[in-house]
Formats: C-alpha cells, sequence, structure tokens
C-alpha cells in the first residue's frame, strides 16, 4: 500500500502478478481505500468456504472481490463468473462451466462436469452478480461446495446466497476522505491535472458525502468535471435531490441515493444521450460500434451520431470501453444498465429495440455460419465466444415471445459450428431442445435445428436421441421436400454407423449424403467432414489409397477455402494411413499438425484422437514410458468428450496396441505409474507435452518420475494394420 501524493488517501499497489490459472480481469485504474475492508475479506475467505459480500449496487462490490481473489493464491487458480447478463436459471451451470473453460462433449450435466471437474482442483470461485437467480446459484454453490473439499467460493450480490456454511460480508459506502481521494483520481482521468486542493476540497467532500459515498455516484460525478466544477456539480446535486423529494419511502435510503445519483446523471445528458443510453440497455453483455449503430440508431438518433454520443457516455462512466481477441468493445455496469432499461420501458420503445437486437444477432449468426468455411475461421470462433451473451439474448427472446419460435430454431441450427467446433455441445444442446419442444410453424427452421440436434446428440454419444432426431428430419424433408435436410440427415446416420463399427451402412450413408451434396450445390465444412468421415470408414476397411485420396483432396479443398478445423480430422485420417504404410515421421507430422489445430478450436473429441495416435507413436520411437503418460492424459480428457474411443474396435486399435506394447516393455507396474503422472496433466498441460515430446524426438529428453522404464526394440513401423480391433 502506498500513499497518493496529489490526494493524501492510501491506494493500493497491484498485486504481485505471477503466471497462474484463472481469468481475473487486469484492474485498468487504481484501487483506492478499502484497506481494512481488504484484509477483513481476505481473512474471512481463509476460514470460511463460502463468503458472499453483499451491498447496494455501485458500493464496489466486484471491485473489492476481484482484488481479494487477485492476492489469493489457490492451486488451481481463481475464476472470475459473471451472471449479470444471465436470465435464464438453466443456464448458471453453463455460465460457471464457461468460466472455467470447462469443455464437454458428453450427456453428462453441466453440473456432472463441475463436480468431476472440480473434485480434486483447489479453486476459488468468484460468482459476481446472482440477486436475479439466486435459488439456481445456491444450489449449485451448495452442491459443489459438497462434493469439491479444495473449492472456496466468494459470492457478490445485493443479498445472501442464504446457503449453508455461508458467511456474509456486507460492504459499506467509502467513508468521505477516501470517497474524496476516489473523486480526485477519477477526474485526474478525464481533466489532466486536476487535484484536490483548498479551493474545491469542501465542494467534493459536501458532494461525497451527498452521494452517501457509493462509488460508483461519485465516478459518475467524477466524469462531469470536463463540463462542471465541483461547486457546480453540487449545486445541481441539490436541486436534483429537491426535485425527488417524493420519491417512495418504501425503498432503503442507501437504494434512493443510487437511484438518485444515477438519475441525476441522466439528467445532466442530453436528450441525444440520455436516448442511447435508454438503447444500450437492451445489449446482455459487452458490444461493439457497429451493433449500437445499427441497433440503436433511428428516431431521433442519426447512425452517423451514434459514434460521437457513445463518447459523450464514456466521458462521463455511463459506458467503459475495453479490449479482448475480438477489438474494442463497450460495456454498461448492471446498475447503470437497470435504470436505462426503465427509461426504455417508459419510452414504449423496448419491444421494438429487443426485435432489432434479435436481427443483428440473426444476422451476425448467419454471417457467422457462412465465413466459418473461410481463411476467418479462427477469427469467427473469437467473435461468437465474445458475443455469446447477446446471442443467448437473442435465443431467449426467440423462444419466450409468440411468433418468434421458427427464428429461435433457426438461431440454435445456425449456431451448429459453434457448438459442434468450439466445444460447446452442452449449450448447444439446451437450446435446441428448448426450441424444439415449440412448434414454429415453418418447416425449414425445425428441419435444421432437427438435423444439428442429431449431429450434437451423435458427438454426446446419445445413440436413441440422435436417431430419434435424424429419422425425424429425414422422414420430414422427405414429405415438404426439402432435399437439404435429407443429405443432412443421412450424412449424420451415417456418422453414427461410423462411431458404431458399422463400417457397411455408414459407407452406404456417407457416399448417398456426399452424393446429395454435390447435387444440390452444398459445399461447406460439414460437407468435407462427410468426406473425411467416409475416408475413415474405409480406412478402417483397409481401403487406404482411396481413404487418402478422399482426405487430400479435403486438404486441398481446405487450403484453398482457409478452413482448418475439418482439415485436422483429414489431417488424423492421413496420418493414420502414413503409420499404416510405415511412414513414421510423416505420420507424426501429420497428427501433430492436427493436435494443435484441434486444441486451437477446443475440440477436446479431435484432439483427444490425436493424443492417442501420438502415443502409439511415441512407443515406437523407443519411449514406452512417455507413452504411457500420454494414455494417461488422454483418459483425463475421454470423461469430457463420452465413452472413451467411443467404445469403437476400430477407434481403439491404436489404444490397446500401444498399452499392449508399453505394458510389455515397461512392466504392469511402472505402467500404470506412467499412466497416472499423465492423468495429473491438465488437457492444456497435456496438449503442450505432446506437441513438445514430438519435436524432441528421442526419450532421454523428457521428463518422467523417478526412472525410466526398459526403452525395449518399439513397434515395428506398419505394425497397426486397417481395421485392427482392441
Amino acid at each position: 500500500m502506498r500513499r497518493d501524493q496529489r490526494t493524501g488517501a492510501h491506494r493500493h499497489s497491484s498485486p504481485t502478478q505471477r503466471p497462474r490459472p484463472g481469468n481475473l480481469p487486469l484492474e485498468l485504474n487504481a484501487f483506492v481505500g478499502r484497506t481494512a475492508e481488504l484484509t477483513a475479506l481476505t481473512a474471512a475467505l481463509e476460514s470460511a468456504r463460502l463468503v458472499t459480500v453483499t451491498g447496494v449496487g455501485g458500493v464496489g462490490k466486484s471491485r473489492l472481490a476481484v482484488r481479494a481473489a487477485s492476492g489469493a493464491e489457490p492451486r488451481d487458480g481463481a475464476w472470475l463468473v459473471e451472471l449479470a447478463g444471465v436470465r435464464d436459471p438453466d443456464l448458471v451451470e453453463h455460465a460457471v462451466a464457461d468460466a472455467l473453460n470447462l469443455t464437454d462433449h458428453t450427456r453428462r450435466t453441466p453440473r456432472r462436469s463441475l463436480l468431476d471437474h472440480l473434485a480434486e482442483r483447489e479453486v476459488l470461485l468468484v460468482v459476481d452478480g446472482f440477486e436475479h437467480l439466486v435459488e439456481a446459484c445456491a444450489s449449485l454453490v451448495g452442491d459443489l461446495l459438497h462434493h469439491s473439499p479444495g473449492l472456496r467460493v466468494l459470492a457478490v450480490g445485493r443479498r445472501p446466497l442464504d446457503t449453508g456454511g455461508e458467511r456474509i460480508f456486507p460492504l459499506a459506502p467509502l467513508p468521505t476522505q477516501d470517497a474524496a481521494a476516489l473523486f480526485a483520481d477519477r477526474a485526474a482521468s478525464g481533466l489532466p491535472g486536476f487535484t484536490l486542493d483548498e479551493e474545491n476540497e469542501a465542494d467534493v467532500a459536501e458532494l461525497c458525502r451527498r452521494l452517501d459515498g457509493i462509488p460508483l455516484a461519485v465516478e459518475l460525478a467524477a466524469g462531469r468535471l470536463r463540463a462542471l466544477s465541483p461547486a457546480q456539480l453540487l449545486s445541481r446535486l441539490d436541486d436534483r435531490f429537491a426535485l425527488l423529494t417524493g420519491t417512495r419511502r418504501d425503498v432503503p435510503p442507501r437504494h434512493q441515493t443510487l437511484r438518485t445519483a444515477i438519475g441525476w446523471s441522466h439528467e445532466l445528458c442530453t436528450a441525444g444521450e440520455r436516448l442511447l443510453w435508454s438503447r444500450l440497455s437492451v445489449f446482455c453483455g459487452p458490444f461493439d460500434l457497429e451493433a449500437a449503430e445499427y441497433i440503436c440508431s433511428g428516431d431521433g438518433l442519426h447512425a452517423d451520431d451514434v459514434l460521437d454520443v457513445l463518447g459523450e457516455l464514456l466521458a462521463q462512466s455511463v459506458v467503459t470501453r475495453e479490449e479482448g481477441p475480438a477489438g474494442v468493445r463497450y460495456r454498461m455496469l448492471d446498475t447503470v444498465r437497470a435504470y436505462g432499461a426503465d427509461w426504455l420501458e417508459a419510452t414504449g420503445d423496448a419491444a421494438r429495440m429487443r426485435r432489432r437486437h434479435r436481427d443483428w444477432y440473426m444476422g451476425l449468426a448467419t454471417w457467422c455460419e457462412l465465413d466459418w468455411f473461410s481463411p476467418r475461421q479462427a477469427r469467427v470462433a473469437e467473435l461468437v465466444d465474445c458475443e455469446l451473451p447477446n446471442l443467448r439474448g437473442a435465443l431467449e427472446y426467440c423462444l419466450t415471445e409468440p411468433d418468434e419460435t421458427h427464428l429461435g430454431q433457426y438461431l440454435a441450427g445456425s449456431l451448429w459450428f459453434y457448438w459442434v467446433g468450439c466445444g460447446r455441445l452442452a449449450e448447444g444442446r439446451h437450446w435446441l431442445d428448448r426450441a424444439l419442444e415449440l412448434d414454429g410453424g415453418h418447416d425449414d427452421s425445425r428441419l435444421k435445428a432437427l438435423w444439428v440436434l442429431g449431429y450434437v446428440a451423435v458427438l454426446q454419444g446419445d445413440t436413441v436421441a440422435a436417431l430419434a432426431a435424424l429419422q425425424e428430419c429425414k422422414d420430414e424433408a422427405e414429405r415438404t421436400g426439402s432435399a437439404i435436410a435429407a443429405a443432412y440427415a443421412v450424412h449424420r446416420i451415417g456418422c453414427l454407423a461410423l462411431l458404431n463399427d458399422d463400417m457397411p451402412r455408414a459407407e452406404t450413408l456417407l457416399r448417398s449424403a456426399l452424393e446429395q451434396y454435390r447435387e444440390i450445390g452444398e459445399l461447406n465444412s460439414n460437407v468435407l467432414m462427410g468426406q473425411v468421415e467416409l475416408a475413415m470408414a474405409l480406412a478402417f476397411r483397409g481401403e487406404l489409397a482411396d481413404a487418402v485420396e478422399l482426405c487430400e483432396d479435403v486438404r486441398q479443398v481446405c487450403e484453398d477455402h482457409g478452413e482448418r478445423w475439418t482439415l485436422a480430422y483429414a489431417l488424423y485420417v492421413l496420418g493414420f494411413a502414413a503409420w499404416t504404410r510405415g511412414e513414421a515421421a510423416t505420420a507424426r507430422d501429420l497428427v501433430m499438425r492436427c493436435l494443435a489445430l484441434d486444441h486451437a478450436f477446443h475440440d477436446l473429441l479431435g484432439t483427444v484422437l490425436a493424443i492417442e495416435l501420438l502415443a502409439l507413436f511415441t512407443v515406437a520411437d523407443g519411449d514406452p514410458a512417455e507413452a504411457a503418460v500420454l494414455q494417461g492424459a488422454a483418459s483425463r480428457i475421454w470423461p469430457s468428450v463420452g465413452l472413451p474411443l467411443f467404445g469403437s474396435g476400430n477407434f481403439g486399435g491404436p489404444h490397446a496396441l500401444c498399452e499392449s506394447q508399453a505394458r510389455e516393455q515397461l512392466g504392469d507396474a511402472r505402467y500404470e505409474e506412467c499412466v497416472a503422472v499423465g492423468t495429473r496433466l491438465t488437457p492444456d498441460a497435456a496438449v503442450s507435452r505432446a506437441l513438445g515430446a514430438g519435436s524432441k524426438g528421442n526419450a532421454k529428453t523428457r521428463r518422467l518420475p523417478h526412472h525410466e522404464g526398459r526403452a525395449g526394440d518399439g513397434l515395428k513401423q506398419g505394425e497397426l494394420r486397417p481395421g485392427q480391433r482392441a
């Protein structure tokens, strides 16, 4: 802690930074005051597993909680879960999984996945903005704490969770001296050179007292100094209080103060600023300028003026700016957004704004689906990650408003690439199931949602649900004459046959689907994946030349179009074929590239398949101990993907061969010891190890516990036979 030379208040230095797991945001401005509270909250976290910071909106709960969490050092990191933009209680578990970067392709519920993930980890979970989801959050937090002894939860909300073991930490507003220091710090950010002095000190202190020391109110006031002096601010605040003397008596005083402070800031805005403030409240999370210009313009606010008006709201701290993978974005604090939403409802324009919001994100999803098959594939994945809160909002609107169901079905189906390609199967299943429970009255939208649901269920290993959805899609497509839906249904039924080791049926169906795609002129990542799946079926039947020809064609089309996700699976098949032909170096190079691509897309299925093959290659290189470590790492990933190796003898062939050779060379005890090392690796660490091991190329450079197993002679190249079963 150090003393500020301008204001005399104590300001905290940033906590010592060191690389460790977690997603806590970096602090963009000074953390002022709160010395005693920070010490007390830190102590509370050390003695209780569930601490809830409560207080009025804008009092600084989130900032204090993140500061306290960043000073903690749990072995597996501190993770922030932001729930203010989540409206559906069923999505709370998804939001927590998202924050933890937890990918799960299986039919397990998100809660089950979280319980398994956290069971043996030491994690601090900061759950912020839960007050509108209390029951769902209390149930989840209680369950997680009961089953995860290394978990601690720091909850942040306007009320307690009211669950067992909770220690409540009420947060009061800032004392006048600290509030004045905060005012000075924020004022200097927008008005360089501003300091507290004899001329303004009394006015600033009185202003902070009148605002009850609520940090949000103080910061909003400081944002006005570009146009008004502290004395003028105080004078206008007096007027505003006089204006609002008739406020409701059943509202707590500090809630009145905050609402008055925000309302006062709102009153000082121009008509255009107030209009944009209210319209921006329609966003469910961060947004970009283009979205704001489209959604919020018109009827009193020209699109060309949105940027200038937004700049004024930024200067007044109504809106904040942030940068991330998808570029510059903006957000509103939930308290400020809620105030704007009330005004939007009062103007009678809320329904129109929500429709425009829906239209923009429908358009975004449609564009992203098309652009997925392009060199911008990675950019699309990052963009949808950033826009997920708003896409959820659009889906929720479509599935709760009359006559909008078909658009919800279309939107849930159009995001297939995200559900499948970016490790979001569980959430995709949630929205698709919800959409298909309703009658949208539009065949095309329903058919799309059906084949996407079937695809998701296939990858989750839910054969019954997959067949039901795909057969309904096929039957209805034939009835309505939808050639495209029929092709997708046949394709995914063929994929199901592939995973179930029915290679003749898989080949027949996949060839039929590819022929239908050619007839209707369909070419995208799905079509190419069908070609890769056909190649897999052929490779497993020993028809390597035909399999390689198909995948080389896919490889060329992917290179031409900049497609990388499907390319990874083509490289997997090419690597398998190269190994089977005895071309070990080529096989390793192909599968390492496959692994790097799959990992970049958070595709756990492709990742774990590649690691299994690399384990086989590693035992052949004379390093059975490292091969066992990789098999252990894969065994940790499989529960998040589904049934290990789909229960398939064909997909399981490399694993079985690798295990038998490694056990023979190491002995059972040493083999199990090395597998145990692998099971302790996170997926990221497993990928790094697999890629690093492949690049180093010999056993002596790799790190294993205690002693090396005997190397043995390894496998002869080409020993793996097509179609070999476990």
